[in-house]
């Protein structure tokens, strides 16, 4: 294609990545979408490779060469380790030769730096390449489908909008029965694909007779060979750059690959012809599929990586609590797997195309879904800002060293190994204030603005800073120097840590991202904004975790140290200014102004106490560390009503559980709940229900007793039973609990007691979420109700125990209401 290799003309969106073994050496394979279509680039003559210190070379390489383990070359280089060793780089033309010689070293005592970084993400990683390529090469040969190039060169490509070049997406789903038999399987899409150009982008594949109907979208087949066959070829022309669905890797597409191998059908949907490659994680029953040019992203694992949260991730909750719709959610509630199961095969033997309407409702569903949180937008930004896959689910390790070996490798350095920054010292927590219980009025929170990241940049936390730093501090010591806190000297941290003022990265790596989200939020940009500031926050959990390289705990301990002592001082200004703080957690402080404010007052003082902290920080950091504060405190919520309760049966006050109340200037009223019954999912609705009603009423001053009262009885009366269920989870196998037998044990028990008796499937065995009762007869599960329920343990257990957490601070209690109550029978 390109005869002048110096011209990178074209450049792509990267899907997948591979690195082998071939006869040629080893290559590395990447398939990249681009605006004229899919390419594939082959990357030849590269090399694996890690370090060996110096002293050990020699060693190393007698070892490898008595052994007969092949390298093309051992080089030293103008590296060092954190403990300031030079190092060589071994050199590889396989892969098999890189894994046995790191094995065959690693016996013999040899440590082997940088030994886990497979060759195609150091390639990458080492230009700066993240998502957005631009390559050269020349082109090989012109598929159907894509095209190849060989003699590829890449370089990094600046970020862009993921809209510049459009992903296509098709929505998959299958129907089957208990044991895996296939009924149906659908596409769908609401994209054109080229191939697929005034023609309908959705489609039921359906084993059975052809039958007249409405539904152009059926294609009928005769059996499930056929079933297997058509799906396969027709995914292969729609040729879809992304494949989702709902638990679509381990279900979906396990069980495909299942009934393709019972048929001997090959799964060949990779756009090179060939079937996936499956892998396992160590750790879980998570299983990973890699398809050559095509991604495939679930939906439960993106919405958890972009940090939203349901009490249940089954499509319908999803799907009606995002879009208001799903499939009939009264009877999805009131039905069980089984039965659901036992539907769909009475309509694959009954009533065809209402299979073929609910399967193809599944995938309009997830695609509906996808595009109401713009899920694949945020996929893309986050692979183009961190270098991951776009279908890596959590990585947020993998992430800090993509964006940080390249830089600490031309500052002269190379990378630690897992374990070598453990140590005895101990990085606390978050600081959390103790609590002054009460029902206030008008209630201030002040948040620090991304606190863990501001502490990272201002006091120039770094993993090289701090070996830098360290150094710094030596010098001074062995000239005899006393340490002097100046524009010049290393930052001070905690237990002897020190940071270079000039020799870091990770606060300019924050001082980028920051810029970003600023500018996002500016452009509305939600995807991109929300993918920023879940990297960003990663950070100090990163530094913090022994699961990482770089793990050191002076690192995590001078963010979360500096924390402490940040809200420990500004409580203490707030003090000063004779104003009340009641509580603080992390990065937020809740001061209590007094009940004489008006709203108008409340917010000005808000607004002027933002400002005044802010100068007083600026001023602090300026007079003790000669640095510029980067610290920025929002005055972010004023409740007009606030309750901070205690701890159950304790005069204590509680922590990371309050509720409040927010009123617009309109009038509106908005009450928030943190760790109450009401936000938390192991309670029942009733307990939820009652709890919003009752705070609404005391935040207000109307009486509560008649309400109350009413409660009771309704509940004894068994008008709210459907609100009484449990929904818990077994996290993990029934046959592990043996000690402590919670009670949602005891009903899964009790369920698969009476399955076994029946010969029905086992439904509680390996995890999983359970809904139960709480009967006379103890625990049973929804489906297996058959005695009474226990409406008095309802009564104390949900109705009493949300009352009393807020009504001593009016004067009076539960039992005081419903004992009055009961003296006037």
């Amino acid at each position: 294609m390109h005869n002048n290799l110096d011209n990178f003309n074209d450049h792509g969106f990267l899907l997948t990545r591979k690195v082998q073994d071939t006869a040629r050496g080893l290559v590395i394979n990447l398939w990249l979408k681009t605006a004229t279509g899919t390419v594939n680039l082959l990357i030849e003559n590269e090399q694996a490779l890690f370090f060996v210190e110096i002293k050990e070379t020699e060693h190393a390489k007698k070892l490898l060469i008595k052994q007969h383990k092949p390298f093309i070359k051992v080089v030293e280089l103008e590296l060092k380790t954190f403990n300031q060793q030079q190092v060589s780089g071994f050199y590889f033309a396989k892969l098999s030769d890189f894994y046995a010689a790191r094995e065959l070293l690693t016996n013999a005592n040899i440590k082997c730096y940088e030994d886990d970084i497979r060759p195609d993400d150091r390639y990458l990683m080492e230009r700066f390449i993240t998502a957005n390529i631009a390559f050269i090469g020349r082109k090989q040969k012109t598929h159907q489908i894509y095209s190849q190039y060989n003699q590829v060169k890449c370089k990094a490509q600046p970020l862009a909008n993921v809209h510049e070049i459009n992903l296509t997406q098709v929505s998959i789903d299958i129907e089957c029965s208990m044991a895996g038999d296939l009924y149906s399987i659908a596409g769908y899409s609401d994209q054109a694909s080229e191939q697929f150009k005034n023609k309908q982008n959705q489609v039921v594949f359906m084993i059975g007779k052809p039958q007249i109907t409405k539904l152009d979208y059926i294609v009928w087949v005769e059996n499930e060979t056929a079933l297997l066959t058509e799906f396969i070829i027709w995914l292969n022309i729609f040729d879809p750059d992304i494949i989702i669905g709902w638990n679509v890797i381990n279900f979906d597409m396990q069980l495909l690959q299942k009934r393709c191998d019972l048929h001997h059908i090959s799964f060949s949907i990779g756009r090179d012809g060939k079937a996936p490659y499956w892998r396992k994680n160590k750790n879980s029953e998570q299983l990973f599929i890699e398809i050559a040019g095509r991604v495939v992203l679930d939906g439960i694992d993106l919405l958890k990586t972009a940090t939203y949260s349901f009490p249940s991730f089954s499509l319908d909750n999803v799907a009606n609590a995002l879009l208001g719709m799903g499939k009939k959610i009264a009877d999805v509630a009131n039905s069980t797997p089984e039965s659901r199961i036992e539907e769909i095969t009475d309509n694959f033997h009954h009533n065809q195309t209402a299979l073929a309407e609910y399967n193809l409702e599944d995938c309009r569903l997830v695609s509906l879904i996808f595009t109401k949180t713009d899920l694949l937008a945020f996929a893309m930004l986050r692979a183009q800002l961190t270098g991951l896959s776009i279908d890596r689910i959590g990585g947020s390790v993998a992430a800090f060293t993509n964006l940080y070996l390249p830089k600490l490798h031309r500052a002269g350095y190379i990378a630690p190994n897992m374990g070598d920054g453990e140590s005895s010292l101990v990085s606390p927590g978050g600081y959390v204030m103790d609590s002054t219980p009460g029902l206030y009025d008008n209630v201030l929170v002040l948040d620090f603005k991304s606190l863990y990241p501001s502490i990272i940049r201002c006091f120039n936390i770094d993993p090289m800073g701090l070996i830098e730093g360290l150094l710094e501090n030596k010098r001074t010591k062995d000239q005899k120097k006393e340490y002097i806190k100046d524009k010049n000297s290393p930052i001070a941290g905690f237990d002897g840590a020190y940071f270079s003022r000039t020799k870091h990265f990770l606060p300019d790596i924050i001082r980028t991202l920051w810029s970003e989200r600023d500018k996002a939020k500016l452009e509305k940009n939600a995807a991109l904004s929300q993918a920023i500031k879940i990297i960003m926050n990663s950070f100090y959990g990163i530094l913090g975790s022994t699961g990482c390289r770089f793990f050191d705990p002076r690192l995590s301990g001078a963010i979360t140290k500096r924390s402490h002592k940040i809200l420990k001082e500004t409580k203490t200004w707030l003090e000063q200014q004779r104003l009340h703080v009641i509580y603080g957690d992390t990065d937020s402080i809740f001061v209590h102004i007094g009940k004489e404010h008006t709203q108008a007052s409340s917010l000005a003082l808000g607004e002027k106490l933002q400002n005044d902290i802010n100068d007083y920080w600026t001023k602090k950091l300026a007079d003790d560390f000669q640095i510029d504060s980067d610290l920025e405190i929002e005055f972010e919520t004023h409740f007009s009503r606030f309750l901070m309760p205690t701890i159950r049966g304790s005069e204590m006050g509680t922590k990371k559980r309050y509720a409040g109340l927010v009123e617009s200037k309109e009038g509106e009223q908005q009450f928030v709940f943190k760790g109450l019954e009401s936000v938390r999912s192991d309670w029942t609705e009733l307990s939820k229900i009652f709890q919003r009603e009752l705070y609404r009423r005391v935040f207000n001053d109307l009486p509560v007793k008649d309400y109350i009262i009413a409660m009771v009885e309704k509940t004894k009366a068994g008008e709210f039973d459907q609100q009484l269920i449990y929904r818990k989870r077994l996290r993990r196998k029934l046959s592990y609990y043996v000690k402590n037998v919670p009670p949602q044990v005891k009903a899964a028990r009790f369920a698969d007691e009476l399955n076994a008796k029946q010969d029905k499937p086992l439904r509680y065995q390996n995890r999983g979420w359970i809904e139960y009762y709480i009967t006379l007869s103890g625990p049973q599960t929804k489906e297996c109700l058959s005695a009474p329920l226990d409406y008095q343990f309802y009564v104390d257990r949900q109705l009493e125990a949300v009352a009393d957490g807020i009504l001593p601070f009016i004067g009076t209690s539960f039992s005081e209401i419903t004992d009055s109550q009961m003296g006037l029978f």
